[in-house]
């Protein structure tokens, strides 16, 4: 997660106030946006999760499998003695036809790290005005936010509506239960936010159909394209296929989001992990949460 120091990005903020006059007020149609440029990509080479430990079984790395026999095959990830003192929270359902595919502790809360922008984006979608003039500038300061995980831009806008309180007012419109989840945060720096996977799943149902479901979806990183999904899923069957949130602490990795499917039209999921005594830098917990998307990258409705 990119974080660049407050003082320098108080300035900032100040000075495109003061050149635009705002990004968006709540409730006044004619309010400037103030212009935001995407970041350039990344030249780093990508991610090849078949050399990141632990190497998941050859079985689990090619050809198809039956929805009936996915819990088989995500438990053969996330079981093994590496991850003996892991806390897993998984969620995973289908759009078409509706149907949970595989659920582990999807009511449990878990520290989400960088999925809270998820909350933070879905209620300023809500909230915020914008006319059609004005959403290319709307587009790339989400996508900064989401597709980047930029924290400084995810309290800005969290300031911008009213805070946490303001964000539960416009998450409980949408159906979702306050007590499925602890905001602290607009970024997800802090270890005390909590979420359930099945919330987020059901987050990411909602805003399919809700206000500014286009510019949502849009926001998040594309698997194997660009943001922090980048340099993950590059040359596998479901790179450009995922847009996803990805979150990132010590101890922490999750991966939220949506995968294009042939049979199921989208899948919905969330994938989170607390274990606080990984020694590579968190690299094994990633490097399994990508073979467990690529499981449902693998299945078909049979």
């Amino acid at each position: 997660m990119k974080r660049r120091t407050w003082l320098g990005f108080a300035a900032a903020f100040l000075i495109s106030l003061l050149l635009t006059g705002g990004f968006v007020d709540i409730g006044k149609p004619n309010a400037a946006i103030a212009q935001i440029t995407s970041r350039p990509p990344t030249s780093r080479p990508p991610i090849d999760i078949t050399r990141l430990r632990p190497a998941a079984p050859a079985n689990l790395m090619a050809g198809s499998l039956c929805a009936n026999n996915l819990a088989t095959a995500i438990e053969q990830i996330i079981k093994r003695p590496l991850f003996a003192t892991a806390r897993w929270g998984i969620e995973v359902e289908s759009v078409s036809p509706p149907a949970t595919l595989y659920s582990r502790d999807a009511g449990n809360f878990l520290v989400p790290a960088s999925n809270v922008k998820l909350l933070t984006t879905s209620a300023a979608l809500q909230m915020l005005y914008y006319s059609p003039q004005q959403q290319p500038a709307v587009a790339a300061r989400f996508g900064i936010i989401n597709r980047d995980s930029d924290n400084d831009y995810a309290e800005a806008l969290l300031n911008e509506i009213g805070g946490t309180e303001s964000v539960k007012s416009a998450l409980t419109s949408l159906g979702i239960d306050s007590r499925t989840y602890r905001q602290i945060d607009g970024s997800g720096l802090s270890r005390s936010n909590l979420a359930e996977p099945s919330m987020i799943v059901k987050l990411l149902k909602v805003m399919q159909s809700a206000r500014g479901s286009d510019l949502f979806y849009n926001s998040l990183a594309v698997a194997g394209v660009n943001g922090t999904l980048a340099r993950r899923f590059v040359n596998t069957p479901v790179q450009g296929k995922v847009h996803g949130k990805t979150g990132t602490l010590n101890g922490v990795r999750a991966l939220s989001g949506y995968l294009d499917h042939p049979d199921y039209d989208k899948i919905l999921f969330s994938i989170m992990v607390n274990q606080s005594d990984q020694g590579d830098d968190g690299e094994s917990l990633k490097a399994a949460i990508d073979q467990v998307v690529l499981q449902l990258g693998r299945l078909k409705n049979c």
